[in-house]
């Protein structure tokens, strides 16, 4: 259960991480974007740390008040999810 719940925190904070990545480039790109329904989707699901640091790493969506109280907030909630499971 740990192997496979380190892998999981692993895998999806890294996805998360290169979609926040991806979404900043399309920004400075004028493209299509990445919705933010998506990025709040991949913290829920275990991906906060990951696009706790693409915020912050990336200067991206820093101005966003839903992104600056709902990612950390989604961050204390993965970290008691994922202390409740190790155990």
């Amino acid at each position: 259960m740990r192997t496979a719940l380190g892998s999981w925190f692993v895998f999806i904070n890294l996805v998360a991480y290169l979609v926040m990545s991806e979404d900043k480039r399309r920004a400075r790109m004028g493209r299509d974007r990445i919705p933010e329904k998506t990025l709040f989707l991949l913290a829920a699901a275990g991906g906060a740390l990951g696009v706790w640091g693409a915020m912050y790493r990336k200067r991206h969506k820093t101005r966003h008040l839903s992104f600056t109280l709902g990612v950390p907030l989604l961050v204390f909630v993965n970290a008691v999810l994922y202390t409740y499971l190790w155990k």
